[in-house]
């Protein structure tokens, strides 16, 4: 064997989605969340076209982030759905993490890739992420609020009419013990065809 499978194994499976309230104050260097990244790029991808972007806010980022994420929620709020707690739980975690990472896509310009690969090519490169951010201890949570979908928020980023953001992962160091889970038996969810 090449690699160490059970080392693999045991990264895949304690990957963990931890919610930013459940961070230390610790903070993430820059060099971590540039690996992170980096390995982020390393997905597969369709014709090459490395469709994924990454905007990263850290330091006075965040505090920025911290007035413009609950504005955002509030102006895309359908009518009668706007809660004053997820107002302003944007603004804590924006004020209690030390780094947050918008994950968008921009499609191959020719359009000779189906968009939905481009999109499953960013999902592939998130999951790098998780697992490169499991592999230095840190619990990550890949975020989707519908106002990140819009026009308006992808041209907040600066992306092309191509490009759309597809989520915020935030990253931090657990402040208690890693969280446990589980899954259903591969009998479960798999079909096997031998004739």
């Amino acid at each position: 064997m090449k690699y160490n499978l059970s080392e693999i194994t045991e990264v895949i499976r304690n990957r963990r989605t931890v919610y930013p309230e459940n961070y230390s104050a610790r903070k993430v260097h820059k060099e971590i969340v540039q690996h992170i990244l980096q390995n982020g790029t390393w997905a597969p991808t369709h014709g090459m076209t490395q469709p994924w972007r990454f905007h990263v806010y850290t330091d006075e980022g965040l505090q920025r982030l911290a007035v413009d994420l609950p504005e955002f929620y509030k102006k895309f709020s359908p009518p009668g759905k706007f809660q004053e707690s997820k107002y302003t739980r944007f603004k804590e975690r924006a004020l209690n993490v030390s780094v947050m990472i918008f994950i968008s896509v921009e499609k191959d310009p020719t359009e000779a890739i189906p968009e939905i690969e481009e999109v499953e090519a960013v999902a592939c490169a998130v999951q790098n992420m998780h697992l490169t951010a499991t592999a230095y201890g840190l619990g990550a949570f890949w975020s989707s609020p519908k106002f990140l979908y819009t026009k308006e928020f992808g041209e907040y980023l600066g992306l092309t009419e191509k490009g759309q953001c597809l989520g915020l992962f935030f990253l931090g160091y657990p402040a208690g013990d890693w969280p446990k889970s589980h899954r259903k038996p591969l009998e479960y969810v798999s079909t096997w065809i031998d004739k």
